[in-house]
Formats: structure tokens, sequence, C-alpha cells
């Protein structure tokens, strides 16, 4: 009888396990066949992962792709040096070659580290477009409405827009300086108001300078109205030199000229001079002096090297051959008597 009653109690107990297992597994079943538990745990977390799928092969695509027709442009080389000589010398010896070489590398850096920035550009462009529109596929997958904000967008964008117009008209003008090539890193440009120096660095927005002082000046693209490049193409060494009226103008040029060419052949400037130097003659004359003006056509960025040494070399040659300065130098020379007002 106990036996009877223990093995009644097992089937029951069996039973009521059996039941319960198959109402867990019902439950269960019942759970993963609900629609918004497809919706949530199968359906949008495979729309989201095509979409991030999506998003990063085209972003790897075309950002490969921008970076190879980089690549590509550098290697290809640039079109050479331009606004090189407009009037080009008439002889085509090993000297003016080499020069014109050293100009052409000039303008390569230049040229490539214009297209590296403008690949940057364009790379962030794409990163922008594409992750925003990933985003935004990913906000409707889960079922959020994004014509609101993309309407919110637009209305905030407008708002924006007028609070920063300024910062529009910087990237805009940024984006046009690069493509037109205005200047670049290393160029020694003059953007107005007294601003001359040397660009350190580009950003769509600010362009670094640094001056002869040292200071370093950030002057934001949509500012800069007008710029001067004095390192494109070739630059213009320009000596003025004053000397005093009683001096013969025809010798006086004669020593200046022979001077100059003299001085372009010195080892420390021979490689950043083009042109032999131009005497431009007789450009101002003055109750007490004279000048004369001397152009020598250099390699970009170098004119002031070429200018000081040069006119070093002429100040000499005129004091050797008795060329009279003006101011004090032509009142202390014998029979010239000072000014009271210059004496004690």
């Amino acid at each position: 009888m106990t036996s009877y009653t223990h093995s009644l109690t097992q089937a029951s107990t069996t039973e009521q396990l059996t039941e319960s297992a198959e109402e867990a597994a019902g439950a269960v079943n019942d759970f993963w066949r609900n629609d918004l538990v497809q919706e949530w745990l199968v359906q949008a977390p495979l729309k989201i992962a095509v979409i991030l799928i999506v998003a990063s092969i085209l972003h790897w695509a075309l950002r490969r792709t921008v970076n190879r027709l980089a690549r590509r442009n550098i290697a290809s080389g640039g079109r050479g040096t331009r606004r090189l000589l407009p009037g080009r010398l008439a002889r085509q010896d090993t000297e003016v070659t080499r020069q014109m070489e050293l100009l052409s590398v000039t303008q390569e850096k230049r040229r490539q580290s214009r297209v590296k920035t403008i690949s940057g550009v364009f790379n962030s462009a794409i990163a922008i477009v594409i992750w925003t529109w990933a985003v935004m596929a990913i906000l409707s997958a889960v079922g959020v409405n994004v014509a609101p904000l993309i309407a919110s967008a637009g209305v905030v964008g407008v708002a924006i827009g007028f609070g920063a117009q300024s910062l529009v008209k910087d990237f805009l003008s940024g984006i046009f300086m690069l493509i037109e090539d205005q200047y670049g890193i290393g160029d020694t440009i003059d953007v107005g108001d007294g601003i001359v120096g040397d660009v350190e660095e580009i950003s769509l927005r600010v362009t670094t300078l640094r001056d002869i002082d040292g200071g370093l000046w950030y002057v934001r693209n949509g500012e800069i109205l007008r710029i001067g490049n004095l390192s494109d193409g070739y630059a213009i060494a320009r000596l003025q030199i004053p000397v005093g009226l009683d001096n013969d103008t025809e010798t006086t040029l004669q020593i200046i000229g022979d001077a100059a060419r003299e001085a372009v052949r010195d080892p420390r400037i021979a490689d950043l001079v083009i042109e032999e130097p131009v005497i431009n003659g007789v450009t101002d004359i003055q109750p007490d002096h004279v000048s004369y003006r001397v152009s020598v056509k250099t390699l970009p960025g170098d004119q002031w090297t070429v200018q000081r040494l040069a006119q070093a070399k002429v100040v000499n040659a005129l004091r050797v051959h008795g060329v009279s300065m003006p101011y004090l130098a032509t009142l202390s020379r014998p029979g010239v008597e000072k000014p009271d007002a210059l004496g004690d």
C-alpha cells in the first residue's frame, strides 16, 4: 500500500513538472513570436548592423578613392613652374636651367601641400555626410520619426546661419583659397593693414602668419580682402641707392651696375639669383640726393637675402670709387662746411 501511494505521488509530481515545462516553453515561444519582440530583438538590430556596415564600407571606399587620387596627383607632378619667367632669357645655359629646376621644386612642394590639404577637407566632408545619414537611418530603423528632426535642424540651421555668417564666410573663403592656390605654407604674404609674414599654418577658418619680429598673427580667412604673395613663382630684389648730387650720373650708373653684377656672383647668393641685375637708372631726384634703382630677379622668398648682400657690395664699391653719399656723408667731404646745427 505504501509503495502504491509513493508511485502515485511520483507520477503526480512528474506530471506537474511536465505541465510546468510545457507552460514555460509556451510562454517563451509566445514571447519570441511577439511582433514587438521580433521587431526590437531581431529586425531592428539587423537593420542597424546593415546600416553600420554600409556606412563603414562607403566611408572606407570614398576615403580610399580621395587618398588615391591625391597620391596619384602628387606622383604625377604638377604643371611645372607657372608665372616663372614672363620675359624668359634668350639663352638657356646650364646655370639658368638649374635655377629653373629649383623654382620648379619650390612650386611642386606648394602644390603637394595644397593637394594634401584639399584631400583632408574632402575626407572630413565625406565623413560628416555619411555618418549623419547613418545616424538618421538608425533612428528611423528604431521607429523614431526623423521628419520633425530634419525640419527642426533646418530651422536651427537657419538661425545658426544668421548668427554665424562670419564663420561661414571664413570657411568659404578658406575653401576657395585652397582651390585657387592663392598661397601655401612657407609663403611670405601681405594680407593688408601692414601684416606681412610667413605662412605657418592654414585651416579652413584661420591662416597663421609669423612676421619679421616673430609675432604670430591669426588672420580669419573671411577678413582677407586681398593677398600679396611674395613667394609665388619668382621674386624681385630691389635696390634703391641714394647718392650725392655732385656725382656724375653716368659714372655712378656704371659703378653701381658693375658692383651689382659682381654681387650676384657671390657664392652665398649665386644659387638664389635667376637673371642678371637690371639697372633701372635714376628713379628719384631730391634736393640733396639722386636715387638709383637696381632690380634682381630671385627665387621666391629669397629676395631679401639677395637685397641685403647686394646693397652692401654696392655701398662698398661706391666708397672705393669715391662716390659721395647724401646727407652727412656729403657734408663731411673736404671743402664743405658743416652747418652750425651740426657743429657742437
